[in-house]
């Protein structure tokens, strides 16, 4: 399979909608090049997945864009400005949940959502009322029950339900998530990707998602990039991605309670075969493609020159 080079990643988002507009960026460490030339952009209200293996330069892209390292070289800008110079009013408008956070084990939840948001009531606009009230911010993430607790006394489940809290009490444009979801019970998880839904659809949030659950990605993102070896290798929704990839469709259905299963390239004659020949005999009838797992590993694994 030839991978198509996705240097031009994101420019189709016209420029007045690009919350992130990364062009060229490339940093290096020493003699190592940890970003080689990665380009992209994200629109208002998009969910984008940065999807790759450890070492690819996902953190460090991120980090980048947060304003917490400074680029070696390339354009970056975040919200209309160069994250390695903006000010606290641009800062204001980023959201981050990172991946753990374990200070204020001594703060009850209400006290310190309270604490934390009143920094961002400055930074209030009538388009973008800031900070979330309290009280409504604990109900959209579940811990309404826990808002006495203090922090050390929260489950595990919990303790990431108020990380996810702090990161969007400000109520941000643009919401860093780096593996949201991790120790959630598949009801939270379920939760969860309702509030991005919600953040999305209503607050017009930008949502930039690292994550290692693929079935997550899936659900979540309207674009995936996959990032390898410091490189975009790959940019488009989960669909558009599985069709770059070649491989068989599952063609699965039952007949007279027997359960079968056919691979094909095509599986549209096929399908036409089996409806004229047993018609309205087949039931339960699903074709799969390739799932975003089978197309990251597969993108990934000949980026990086592996036997096939």
């Amino acid at each position: 399979m030839t991978l198509t080079p996705a240097l031009e990643a994101g420019t189709e988002v016209p420029p007045a909608e690009r919350v992130i507009d990364v062009r060229d960026l490339r940093m290096r460490y020493g003699a190592k090049d940890v970003l080689q030339g990665v380009t992209f952009a994200a629109r208002r209200g998009q969910v984008l997945a940065l999807l790759g293996p450890n070492g690819a330069g996902k953190t460090t892209t991120i980090e980048i864009l947060e304003g917490f390292r400074v680029r070696s070289s390339g354009e970056v800008t975040v919200l209309g400005a160069d994250p390695a110079s903006a000010g606290e009013a641009w800062r204001a408008r980023i959201g981050v949940v990172l991946q753990s956070w374990r200070d204020h084990g001594k703060w009850r939840v209400r006290e310190l959502l309270g604490h934390l948001g009143a920094y961002y009531g400055r930074y209030s606009t009538e388009a973008r009322v800031r900070p979330w009230p309290v009280d409504d911010l604990l109900d959209v993430v579940g811990l309404t029950a826990s808002a006495d607790k203090r922090v050390l006394r929260l489950s595990g489940g919990q303790r990431r339900r108020l990380d996810v809290a702090i990161g969007i009490v400000g109520r941000p444009d643009l919401l860093f998530l780096d593996e949201p979801t991790v120790g959630f019970d598949p009801e939270a998880r379920r939760d969860f990707h309702d509030l991005v839904h919600r953040l999305t659809d209503v607050d017009d949030t930008t949502i930039l998602l690292t994550t290692h659950d693929l079935d997550e990605a899936e659900k979540l993102a309207d674009r995936i990039l996959i990032l390898s070896g410091g490189r975009i290798i790959a940019d488009g929704s989960a669909d558009e991605l599985s069709r770059r990839v070649a491989g068989e469709s599952e063609i699965r259905w039952t007949r007279d309670g027997q359960r079968f299963v056919h691979s094909a390239a095509d599986p549209v004659p096929h399908l036409r075969e089996l409806l004229q020949q047993y018609g309205d005999d087949i039931a339960d009838l699903e074709v799969r493609r390739n799932s975003l797992e089978d197309t990251y590993m597969r993108l990934v694994h000949d980026f990086e020159g592996g036997p096939k």
